[in-house]
């Protein structure tokens, strides 16, 4: 490709085009079907299929042969699949996948003033709201690569872009899509997924494994009503104590480690090695991209073991509670239930329902005094770990990153879970992935003040764009 013809391109598409979609989209609280049940009759997720869909057939109407389908099945979440066929020479056997998501995380509290999850704010290189950068800039990113190719004449094999809308509810819908589009989709070479995180904005990033997640909500019952403190107390167990007490079979409280071997694996040496690697690029960013509270400091001082902390060992978060009166209305009362949202991610070769089940039994067996303990599962999903890179493959990354990053690319595994790549790589154990993203120091997904910082947007899309070229041109 011709580097400076594609930064051209690409970064006056994001500047005029790109921008200003998904300025409007941060607009939508197009929530994620598990936190808005009632998502299709709010009509947000439609509203943003509607966004997307707009912009990207202006687009490809000068592209000859491409198409684009919102597919519908029955009470399932829609999913955008564009077709663009092979151009200049590029295989029409051959394929690859482009997959992000639209959907996103609820508000979260705590935006800095000014700011918030569906006010969008443009603040010199970033673009403040939920979902721009998780994972809403994917689809415009994915065809600014495409059109970029078609600028240049440059071969390129048939690519399919799929952008679901559930990902942050664990994909469950993806997998019908999958099956139903078999036939359109053939079987791909090469899978590009926009969803995962950078450890800098200086330099590409490829993700090599992703970690798994078990959860739900783990309910403790004690009495079947409130009663006063004074009287109850000493005679009726606190349901928090007891919740205490269960969660301490799982997580030693003064390390964090999980402790069931049934959630552990042996890392791979060169996972371990990449982590060392990562650690001397990142230096103390490791942690210190994270907003602690004066004193604070992290689980570790050794920098490699929080890397492998975060991709490759389990973890657990209480991420909800319910049951808990707030401050200021909170009586002397020995309450009734305690009830906590669980996230316990898992590591990436480990299977993910296997693993849900455990943590049911391992939580619900013999509880304290005989009270109700419920683990109601929500969310099990594998993770991920990434096959040897083909020579071609990470010839392409590694030219493409010192083009458009003037530095070779960094490899790191994620803490977070992507559940279409497990199932792909399934389906497809002889594709090649490249996932990368966007989600940088203080990008916070999930979290308050999510950005999207739009040099890095431009940039993955500019690096896309020349691995596709340098696909289209590999030996045979």
């Amino acid at each position: 490709m011709d580097v400076r013809r594609t930064e051209g391109f690409i970064g006056t598409l994001w500047d005029d085009e790109i921008v200003p979609q998904l300025t409007e989209y941060i607009r939508i609280p197009n929530k994620s079907p598990l936190f808005d049940p009632q998502w299709r009759e709010h009509g947000y997720m439609e509203d943003a299929v509607r966004l997307m869909e707009k912009w990207a057939r202006t687009r490809l109407a000068g592209v000859p042969g491409a198409s684009l389908e919102v597919v519908r099945l029955d009470q399932r979440t829609p999913l955008i699949f564009i077709d663009i066929p092979a151009a200049n020479g590029g295989r029409a056997d051959d394929c690859v996948i482009l997959y992000g998501h639209l959907d996103k995380q609820p508000e979260m509290s705590g935006w800095s003033d000014g700011l918030g999850p569906w006010t969008p704010v443009l603040r010199d290189d970033r673009l403040y709201g939920r979902g721009g950068a998780d994972d809403g800039y994917a689809l415009f990113g994915s065809l600014a690569a495409l059109l970029a190719l078609r600028e240049q004449k440059l071969p390129h094999a048939r690519c399919v872009v799929m952008i679901e809308a559930c990902e942050e509810s664990g994909s469950y819908d993806l997998p019908y899509y999958v099956d139903h589009l078999a036939a359109r989709i053939g079987a791909p070479s090469l899978v590009i997924c926009l969803d995962s995180g950078c450890g800098n904005y200086e330099q590409l990033w490829l993700t090599t494994s992703l970690r798994g997640l078990a959860g739900g909500n783990l309910r403790v019952e004690v009495l079947k009503e409130g009663v006063h403190s004074g009287d109850a107390s000493g005679i009726v167990a606190s349901s928090f104590r007891i919740l205490r007490q269960l969660l301490s079979r799982l997580e030693d409280e003064g390390s964090g480690r999980i402790k069931p071997k049934d959630f552990h694996v042996e890392i791979p040496p060169q996972r371990v090695e990449q982590a060392r690697a990562v650690a001397q690029v990142l230096g103390a960013d490791v942690y210190a991209k994270f907003p602690f509270v004066e004193g604070m400091h992290p689980v570790e001082s050794d920098l490699a073991e929080l890397v492998l902390n975060r991709t490759w060992r389990p973890q657990l978060a209480v991420t909800g509670a319910d049951g808990l009166p707030p401050l200021s209305s909170a009586g002397n009362v020995l309450r009734p239930y305690t009830s906590v949202k669980l996230s316990l991610r898992i590591p990436p070769t480990l299977d993910g329902v296997q693993a849900a089940q455990a943590l049911k039994r391992l939580l619900e067996a013999d509880p304290p005094y005989g009270a109700r303990v419920t683990m109601e599962l929500e969310k099990s999903g594998s993770g991920w770990n990434a096959p040897q890179l083909a020579p071609w493959l990470e010839q392409a990354v590694d030219a493409a990153s010192r083009s458009y990053f003037g530095r070779p690319p960094a490899y790191m595994g994620e803490g977070g879970t992507i559940p279409f790549m497990g199932m792909l790589g399934e389906k497809f154990p002889q594709a090649q992935f490249l996932i990368t993203g966007v989600l940088g120091p203080q990008s916070n997904a999930h979290g308050p003040n999510e950005f999207l910082h739009i040099p890095m947007g431009k940039r993955v899309s500019m690096v896309v764009a020349d691995v596709l070229a340098r696909h289209g041109q590999r030996p045979r």
